[in-house]
């Protein structure tokens, strides 16, 4: 039942993708790195986690839609459908609201209840977070990924000078 849940999901998600990202990210533009370039970043930083995320999961970068894939990095959210939807709860609890981040929740927690407890948290978890939803994180792909992670989540890190 729930597989039939999720492929529910899946269709309504896939169809509403290209609607997304030709209304809602007109303003934004793709990044000027490819999956093979993100891996020839130095070991440790951004770029690289991506790159390896990619790698790892044999995944395409998607045109003006990288920042999520970097939200699944700093989030911990995996790929999976119900984690997904957590990532957009966490994503609401740190600031971020447009129309197809409701409509994954709304439909996310109408078709997955049973997750409920997991969303409440992430977006618990995300109201503790700094702002970083609306981040250029193309601009930060050179810095080191663990002391941009602890800074989001408000863990105190060295400044090394």
């Amino acid at each position: 039942m729930k597989k039939i849940r999720i492929r529910f999901l899946l269709l309504i998600y896939n169809r509403t993708q290209k609607l997304y990202r030709t209304c809602f990210k007109r303003k934004k533009r793709q990044w000027q790195f490819n999956e093979k370039q993100l891996l020839e970043f130095h070991k440790g930083s951004l770029g690289r986690q991506l790159g390896e995320f990619y790698e790892k999961h044999g995944f395409s970068m998607i045109p003006k839609m990288e920042d999520h894939d970097v939200h699944h990095l700093i989030t911990g959210c995996s790929t999976r459908f119900e984690d997904e939807i957590a990532m957009q709860y966490l994503l609401l609890g740190n600031g971020k609201l447009n129309a197809h981040l409701l409509a994954a929740i709304v439909l996310g927690t109408l078709i997955l209840p049973e997750y409920v407890p997991r969303y409440r948290q992430s977006y618990q978890k995300g109201k503790m977070m700094r702002k970083f939803y609306d981040w250029d994180f193309e601009t930060l792909l050179w810095q080191n990924f663990e002391h941009l992670k602890d800074f989001i989540f408000r863990k105190n890190t060295a400044v090394l000078h």
